[in-house]
């Protein structure tokens, strides 16, 4: 039989606080069974994506250790950052590898997001395919307005949420000293998902921002100065995507969520994005992926990359990272960030 493996990637909203960090990490018990495959704080996104893998209950367990930290050591009511959040754990999806199902994966999610509000007493959001509507399933909107618009949300007061996605699954349904400084806590169960940026050499982000508004499937909003509006749909329905400045590096980034790599591939967004910016007079400064990501996804790339046939994994892995630039900004460690590289601790 295949071991039941599943993945969790919790996104913490601390990225500049480095002990702090360390305290919600080291609050995880790992074995052999659950490992924390990768932390990856950004200071510009005051977030930080944690990868754990192993089997399901113990990586159930880690992400109910991982939220329980989150909660009393981050203050929402604080938090500033570049990237859309609701809450000190702003999203935590079970993704299913091998011997588990999606179904199973949304049992756990629906178990978390029950257990976390009734013990802390904070608002939860089911998401993904544990969404238990239609219009919930998307995480964008479930989280429109952000963490700033909570409070209308819990006091009938917004203007954005439709009665279908105002209030949350689990917890309290009214503003309380909890959710003031918890925010809303998102959990769910998905596809393999990427989260992929590219960089644009400038520092105000226009050209990016032209990119993720042309690449993303939800395109853009078109809006007359009499009120009347519409939607035109963009290049590719599987990328979620937005421009952003990366002050850190003195750059922009077009930062992506690759929701299919199938039908996406990730040198596919890549050179997407790169026709784009040269037809704005742009360049690129390669790109940079957040999390892990799935070998056959490397390999591809390495194949549209690579310049010769017959290239071994190790030299079509080479490839990607070089075609990609996937060390442009800083190193890219294959063995620690191919999902099955880092399981076999390779």
């Amino acid at each position: 039989m295949v071991q039941p493996i599943i993945e969790c990637v919790p996104n913490i909203s601390e990225g500049r606080n480095t002990a702090l960090i360390n305290k919600i990490i080291e609050s995880i018990t790992q074995s052999e069974n659950c490992s924390v495959l990768s932390v990856e704080p950004d200071a510009d996104y005051n977030r930080t994506v944690v990868t754990i893998a192993g089997e399901p209950e113990l990586v159930y367990g880690a992400a109910f250790q991982l939220i329980k930290a989150s909660i009393e050591l981050i203050d929402m009511s604080k938090h500033q950052g570049e990237h859309p959040r609701l809450g000190v754990v702003d999203v935590c999806p079970f993704v299913p590898l091998s011997g588990y199902t999606m179904e199973e994966c949304v049992q756990l999610a629906e178990k978390l997001a029950k257990e976390i509000s009734e013990e802390f007493n904070v608002c939860t959001f089911l998401y993904g395919y544990a969404a238990k509507s239609p219009e919930r399933k998307l995480l964008s909107t479930l989280r429109k307005g952000e963490y700033e618009a909570l409070e209308a949300r819990l006091t009938n007061k917004d203007e954005i949420h439709s009665v279908d996605t105002r209030l949350p699954d689990f917890g309290p349904k009214t503003w309380t000293e909890e959710a003031k400084k918890s925010g809303g806590i998102t959990i769910g169960a998905r596809d393999i998902l990427i989260a992929y940026n590219v960089n644009v050499e400038e520092t105000d982000a226009v050209v990016a921002k032209k990119i993720g508004s042309i690449i993303r499937g939800s395109g853009r909003l078109i809006k007359q100065s009499n009120g009347k509006k519409m939607r035109i749909k963009g290049m590719i329905p599987e990328i979620q995507g937005m421009g952003v400045t990366l002050e850190s590096h003195s750059i922009s980034q077009v930062s992506m969520n690759i929701l299919d790599v199938n039908t996406c591939p990730i040198h596919k967004a890549f050179e997407i994005c790169k026709s784009i910016a040269n037809d704005h007079n742009a360049k690129l400064r390669g790109s940079e992926l957040v999390g892990l990501v799935p070998l056959n996804s490397m390999l591809e790339a390495g194949r549209w990359y690579g310049n010769r046939e017959n290239l071994s994994e190790d030299e079509l892995v080479a490839a990607a990272i070089d075609g990609l630039g996937l060390s442009e900004l800083e190193e890219f460690n294959p063995r620690k960030r191919i999902i099955e590289w880092a399981l076999r601790g390779d």
